[in-house]
């Protein structure tokens, strides 16, 4: 198979294997582990026939179509099995399943398949690195290793990771199904934050070699797509499409050619994604409208905004950010909130004002070991003119970060005096 029709099929999994498995999982009762098998068997028939008869003019229709007929044998053996459980008196009758007619399956919407799986991938029985797992596994159309080398963790803690969740699941017999109402709010809650959760570790990675994953970013961006689309009354779901879009703008201008980091105040904004930035700015004023203004994420989106509407550094708004970020701190009260408004202080107000709250915060025992909070404790000394402090803070950054991109950065920092 030749290297252009390989990259081809590679793209077309993981565009058309979400809507699969979550066709699949609907037909077979929620059975997740069961529709991703069938779903990668379809996958190897395709692989089987397209090289030698040719790719179809739809792919997508004819693995959906495939998949489809594959999970109607499947039923159609359960009820196999089931009618000769009830013939010989069986106390161990599994109940049977109904087949898909024709008419469901012409007018289902895939979209809806997709936020039920979502909702079941995101499921809070699962564990926080579950969730993310299965999330890049059923709807990112990620391997298991490419999962593994996202974050940088052993392909067979993966596996495991995702073999158990799909067990909890089975076992706790997870509906497919969209949270009623009442239930909502709280694993909407859940969703959003394996999602965030993602685009974050692409956005800025924990550790490893590179400052950006992007591939992350991305698969973090479409989920939040899907959401926005299928749950367009609920102003967190805008609010965090938001917060992702104007984040990512600035992708293309974080890192220099080296792949080394660029800090915000020293980007050329010019290279900043000003159509990304509006489409944040569009779902950011969406989701006040909605009466989103206090919700976590649209506060986080309100802040990014303040730096997209500038095109110079030394126009932001650092007033109006330290006043969102006293408001996010009385919304989801966190010692990481304080010292971003400590910084958003220090840059409106200068250091002398900000220091006082960086101190109080060093002795925050959540924080003893938090890289970020050594790094502004070194900006705010160097802003001061405490040079030598200043670079044993960043020294002591740079000790804790995991991140070789960023470790360097810092240790760059702590070599000498630091321009302000």
């Amino acid at each position: 198979m030749d290297a252009a029709l390989t990259q081809r099929l590679d793209t077309l999994w993981r565009m058309e294997s979400p809507a699969l498995i979550a066709r699949l999982a609907r037909m077979l009762g929620g059975d997740i582990g069961r529709a991703e098998e069938l779903a990668q068997d379809t996958w190897l028939a395709a692989l089987e026939r397209w090289p030698t008869q040719g790719v179809p003019d739809n792919p997508g229709a004819w693995l959906m179509t495939t998949a489809r007929n594959r999970a109607i044998d499947v039923l159609r053996q359960h009820q196999r099995v089931a009618g000769q459980h009830a013939q010989w008196g069986s106390e161990l009758e599994p109940q049977p399943l109904p087949l898909p007619d024709d008419s469901d399956a012409l007018q289902d919407d895939i979209g809806d398949d997709l936020l039920r799986l979502m909702f079941v991938a995101c499921h809070p029985v699962l564990s926080a690195d579950a969730r993310v797992a299965l999330t890049l596994r059923l709807l990112g159309g990620l391997t298991t290793d490419e999962i593994a080398r996202a974050f940088l963790q052993p392909e067979p803690t993966i596996a495991q990771r995702i073999v158990r969740a799909k067990r909890t699941l089975a076992a706790r017999q997870v509906p497919f199904e969209v949270p009623r109402q009442a239930a909502l709010p709280e694993r909407l809650g859940s969703v959003l934050a394996v999602v965030y959760l993602i685009f974050n570790e692409g956005y800025a990675a924990s550790s490893g070699d590179d400052w950006m994953r992007p591939a992350l970013c991305e698969e973090a961006l479409r989920l939040g797509r899907v959401l926005q689309q299928r749950l367009p009354a609920w102003p967190q779901v805008h609010g965090l499409l938001a917060l992702m879009e104007l984040q990512a703008s600035r992708a293309a201008a974080r890192v220099d050619a080296q792949g080394n980091p660029i800090l915000l105040p020293e980007q050329d904004r010019t290279r900043w994604d000003h159509l990304q930035v509006a489409r944040g700015q569009a779902a950011l004023q969406h989701a006040v409208a909605l009466g989103g203004a206090d919700d976590g994420y649209v506060l986080q989106a309100a802040i990014a905004e303040c730096h997209a509407r500038v095109r110079h550094a030394d126009d932001t708004d650092w007033a109006r950010m330290a006043t969102l970020y006293a408001r996010l701190a009385q919304v989801q009260p966190s010692p990481v909130v304080e010292l971003n408004r400590a910084v958003a202080v220090s840059r409106a107000e200068g250091a002398a004002a900000a220091w006082p709250l960086v101190e109080q915060l060093a002795g925050d025992p959540r924080l003893q070991d938090y890289a970020p909070l050594a790094a502004v404790q070194g900006d705010l000394l160097s802003q001061m003119d405490r040079h030598a402090e200043a670079a044993d803070a960043f020294a002591r950054a740079a000790r804790l970060t995991p991140n070789a991109r960023e470790r360097a950065l810092l240790q760059a920092r702590a070599a000498g005096p630091q321009p302000r």
